[in-house]
């Protein structure tokens, strides 16, 4: 049975809309793949979810699948709460497609996108979701809570709405605020409604950390892990257009790599070694890789925060080592993932002239890091992100077309370039 790709936006081709309410009589399935995941961090004050926050009502996130099967269940993080977090309910439903509104802003300034409206989902679709049988779930501090499974068809490429609703929510909260998606919380508890009256928006996602799948289909995931080029600064919001998505799109269009899934685990300002935001690529590692559903393969594409770093560090007399310590790191993040039989794919470092990171010594690190990606051997295999993304004329800088106009982050063109960079027939089973 094949399930069309617009699922989420328009219609769930040969499936009978039954089988949202059926209750699963056949066995689950035992081979789960990731289709959608982010990676969590403590959320700062300025990126909260705004008022009348999340206690005592409800949130409502629309998250993008990349590989479809006929069952499903979500993950949520508590990880850097104090307290337990209590959720009365969860359902996961298809969002309505959008009648949305464009709107332009300088390229990378957050006002260039398209903005839903409503958040509206398809009653008939609506499904509880549940843990060890309860609607009601503690997830306690520290702690991921993964839900009971459901026979939910999805199709890949579609949309995914998730709705719960918090009676206790800790001091510290987990989410991720590069979304780029835009998320609506109500008062009240509203986890059905078809439509949310008079939602507050907010361009982060909270608690709710990974979709997998299940069925016949599903053949292996792809973890993407970065900084914020991967998360997609300087992309469309809500249209889907960072690197990772646009490779998914290559994805589905082959048959033979059609039941593959793509996990975004970039985190705005991330770095591998120490400092910048959210945990460093280093200590996440196990959770963001290795602890994700049916990974087989991670594309690591990290560093330049690093570098970007390095040059405050030369400025105050430091040495400028950064170059061998991330070397070092790509080298442990290696042996950690054939450990586990993933394959590991370098991405050399993309350019940053003319950016708050542009200097000699900087520019010297990213060549030095590049060149072990390119000739060391160590990888599984490589894809050139730099070559892709530079000018050819100087290719210290971004070319035109993939800036978004701070020198460092890429435009939606940029990052299609990115994803056409990476041979597709390194990801075939």
């Amino acid at each position: 049975m094949r399930i069309s790709k617009h699922a989420g936006g328009i219609a769930l081709a040969f499936l009978s809309m039954a089988g949202y309410f059926s209750a699963a009589a056949t066995p689950h399935a035992e081979n789960w793949v990731g289709s959608w995941a982010c990676s969590p961090q403590l959320v700062e004050p300025q990126n909260r979810p705004p008022l009348p926050g999340l206690a005592g009502n409800t949130l409502r996130q629309i998250v993008h699948l990349t590989v479809g099967g006929s069952e499903i269940r979500v993950r949520l993080s508590n990880e850097f709460g104090a307290q337990p977090m209590v959720l009365e309910s969860v359902h996961v439903a298809l969002p309505v497609p959008s009648t949305a509104t464009m709107v332009k802003g300088a390229p990378g300034s957050g006002a260039e996108g398209v903005i839903p409206t409503t958040g509206e989902i398809r009653p008939e679709t609506d499904h509880a979701v549940t843990f060890g049988g309860q609607a009601r779930v503690t997830i306690q501090p520290g702690a991921i809570m993964i839900s009971d499974p459901i026979t939910f068809p999805v199709g890949a490429l579609s949309d995914l709405a998730v709705s719960f609703s918090a009676s206790k929510v800790p001091d510290g909260i987990t989410g991720h605020p590069g979304s780029r998606a835009t998320s609506f919380l109500m008062t009240g508890d509203a986890v059905s409604a078809p439509v949310l009256t008079n939602p507050v928006t907010a361009d982060h996602w909270y608690v709710l950390d990974g979709v997998d799948v299940g069925g016949k289909s599903s053949g292996g995931s792809i973890v993407a892990l970065g900084d914020s080029i991967t998360d997609g600064r300087g992309s469309i919001t809500n249209g889907n257009t960072r690197w990772a998505d646009f490779l998914a799109r290559r994805l589905g269009a082959e048959k033979r790599t059609s039941d593959l899934g793509v996990l975004n685990e970039g985190i705005g300002g991330n770095c591998i070694l120490r400092g910048g935001l959210g945990p460093t690529a280093l200590s996440r590692f196990d959770r963001d890789v290795i602890g994700q559903s049916g990974v087989k393969w991670v594309l690591i594409f990290e560093g330049v925060n690093d570098i970007g770093g390095a040059r405050r560090a030369a400025a105050a007399g430091d040495a400028p080592t950064v170059a061998d310590n991330i070397i070092l790191a790509l080298q442990q993040f290696i042996l950690r993932a054939h450990a586990h039989g993933i394959k590991v794919y370098g991405i050399t470092i993309t350019p940053f002239a003319g950016s708050s990171y542009s200097a000699a010594s900087t520019e010297a690190e990213r060549t030095k890091v590049n060149n072990w990606i390119r000739t060391s051997g160590k990888f599984d295999a490589v894809a050139d992100f730099d070559k892709a993304a530079g000018d050819p004329a100087k290719p210290e800088q971004l070319d035109a077309a993939a800036d978004s106009g701070d020198h460092l982050h890429l435009s939606s063109e940029g990052y299609k370039r990115l994803a056409e960079a990476i041979d597709l027939k390194l990801l075939a089973k």
